[in-house]
């Protein structure tokens, strides 16, 4: 793809989050949040409830709205060039049964970096010809904005990256989507990252479970290991998928994969 042509490989972060809800249950939701789910839903989820669907039912996909939604765990995957010329795939993911340690964990080490932005054209005051890009499968829909929200949530400190607020989606070009390079212009072209990397021969990353069980996994059973492990596997196709689409599929087969062991609870405590 021409339009990646100016990307350094060695300059991408690859993410990916798992969201739940806030609550494991529409009853354990303070009284005020009831209320404020039920308006929610009576205007986003009107088809549903006459569909005969309840508030109570509508709860289980809590996990997709930032306003009462959790983030349980944040992987993030990057190439870096070793001495061989050779290039390595790290993974590393911040993931706790207290969201603002997963945000606070990520923002400090993204607060680093700053982001792309050719200096004639820049919008953004922090960015930089030399700055850096994230790349999520639907991350301009779902995982910048869910981020964001969520930081400012928690009370934590936007990273330059992720403070986008207020600047057009074209004035943004560190931020890259798998799936926006898909559509190919086409608003239509929504495809998951499972059928992409399947189209692509890429392992699928939904081998054990996928993003409709997140929930059912954290607050049921109260497996956040398996959790991180899912998520990594997204970084880990999406990064070659994103190899796919610059036409530097065949350097996989030579990258070494250095994941950072996720420090795991012997017995989850979740955190309402």
């Amino acid at each position: 793809m021409n339009i990646l042509r100016h990307v350094n490989l060695t300059r991408v972060f690859f993410i990916d989050i798992e969201t739940v809800p806030a609550h494991a249950t529409h009853a354990e939701l303070p009284k005020t949040h009831q209320s404020l789910w039920k308006t929610f839903c009576d205007k986003r989820h009107a088809r549903e409830l006459a569909e005969g669907s309840s508030h109570e039912d509508l709860f289980r996909n809590g996990g997709l709205y930032a306003e009462f939604g959790k983030v349980v765990c944040i992987s993030v995957g990057y190439f870096r060039l070793l001495k061989d010329d050779t290039l390595e795939f790290r993974t590393k993911s911040f993931a706790d049964e207290d969201e603002c340690t997963v945000l606070s964990g990520f923002s400090q080490f993204l607060q680093r970096y700053a982001p792309y932005g050719p200096s004639r054209y820049a919008k953004l005051e922090t960015a930089r010809p030399d700055g850096y890009f994230l790349c999520a499968h639907n991350g301009r829909e779902f995982d910048y904005g869910f981020l964001g929200r969520r930081l400012l949530i928690c009370g934590q400190p936007i990273p330059p990256m992720l403070d986008v607020a207020g600047h057009r989606p074209w004035d943004l070009p560190h931020l890259l989507d798998t799936m926006e390079l898909w559509k190919f212009g086409d608003n239509k072209g929504h495809i998951t990252l499972a059928l992409l990397a399947g189209v692509f021969g890429i392992p699928s990353p939904k081998d054990d479970i996928d993003g409709t069980d997140v929930g059912h996994t954290y607050w049921v059973k109260k497996d956040l290991a398996r959790i991180v492990s899912y998520c990594e596997k997204d970084i880990i196709a999406t990064a070659r998928v994103f190899l796919h689409y610059s036409g530097q599929q065949a350097l996989w087969d030579d990258i070494t994969l250095t994941p950072t062991p996720w420090r795991a609870a012997p017995t989850m405590r979740v955190v309402a």
